[in-house]
């Protein structure tokens, strides 16, 4: 069987022209087979040792780097999040909901704005008016 085929090879092989440099003529320069510019880079090398390497370790070429993992698991959980959020304003569209956020939030302006005048105001000032207050808790003790 394994004889067939290499006759039908030979076979092939005649119907195939065969190139004139293949017979020997000294006016004519053998080509050389070009060199691979990746394999025959230092990087393309290293990798290949370092795969070699880690196959006869028995470390997986599959097993990823922590570093990777670790940013490839806060990027998940980002899109997970981003996704809730997208979900919750999606439910927040009802007419409903949105007017009791809307009260909400009149309720909190409401109440927010006296504690920010107190907030912006000087330094100064506010000293001044505790300087006030404990002057007359020290009169009115004494009065006592």
């Amino acid at each position: 069987m394994y004889s067939e085929i290499q006759r039908e090879r030979a076979e092939i092989g005649g119907l195939m022209a065969r190139p004139e440099y293949r017979e020997w003529n000294p006016e004519l320069i053998k080509p050389k087979k070009l060199l691979n510019p990746v394999k025959a880079s230092r990087t393309h090398q290293e990798m290949h040792r370092e795969l070699l390497m880690n196959h006869r370790r028995g470390l997986g070429v599959d097993s990823k780097p922590e570093l990777q993992r670790v940013l490839e698991h806060r990027r998940r959980n980002q899109l997970i999040k981003k996704k809730k959020e997208e979900l919750e304003a999606k439910r927040l569209q009802c007419p409903f909901e949105q007017e009791l956020l809307r009260r909400q939030q009149r309720l909190n302006q409401l109440e927010k704005p006296p504690e920010k005048e107190e907030d912006h105001a000087p330094e100064f000032i506010k000293v001044r008016e505790n300087l006030r207050r404990i002057t007359t808790l020290t009169s009115g003790e004494r009065a006592l």
